[in-house]
């Protein structure tokens, strides 16, 4: 019954939603005190969806009663969804998960000295084996098709590759530790 003691026929949608409606912050209070304050908008909206789209027993007799049990009932399926889902395993993505990667003028000129580096390495490799890396690693050919290009065997091309980035790494490495040890003298204690 509603207010003058009116019963709700099926028929009878808006007075139902309007009953839903008027028992807004009645259900607002119920969900915050039983799921986190951020999910309240959510389930209130969910059990007037519910209401709206199911059709209630031919009479209503209870509308408080039937709101509350509809609201009970999202509360379980949403548990049930929760265990299903793994839920509490998830976390909530913050900034700090993907931070923004600037490009500085420093980044933009570090990056450049990199590719220097790795240009003059590339010059100073020999012939044979700055090419068959060019061809495998920027052409992406497979070795196979290298080695019949070159004439030389699968295991040679995979040799060459080695040497490259053997010393590609190495002079990276020696670069990177003279740049570490450069910014470490130029610091002073202070």
């Amino acid at each position: 019954m509603i207010g003058g003691g009116r019963k709700i026929e099926p028929s009878d949608d808006s007075a139902l939603a309007d009953s839903g409606a008027r028992f807004t912050p009645a259900l607002r209070a119920f969900f915050s005190r039983r799921a986190p304050v951020s999910d309240v908008e959510d389930l209130v909206q969910e059990v007037l969806l519910r209401i709206q789209k199911r059709k209630p027993a031919p009479i209503v007799n209870n509308v408080e009663g039937y709101l509350f049990e509809v609201a009970a009932n999202v509360l379980i399926d949403r548990s049930r969804r929760d265990r299903t889902r793994r839920r509490s395993d998830h976390c909530e993505l913050q900034d700090f998960h993907h931070p923004v990667d600037e490009m500085s003028p420093e980044r933009v000129l570090q990056g450049r000295e990199q590719i220097a580096r790795v240009l003059a390495t590339l010059e100073a490799l020999p012939e044979r084996t700055r090419r068959v890396f060019i061809l495998v690693r920027f052409e992406e050919m497979s070795y196979k098709l290298v080695a019949q290009r070159l004439g030389i065997s699968v295991s040679a091309v995979e040799k060459h590759v080695m040497k490259a980035l053997r010393q590609l790494h190495a002079r990276l490495r020696d670069e990177d530790e003279v740049d570490h040890v450069g910014h470490r003298d130029t610091r002073r204690p202070g």
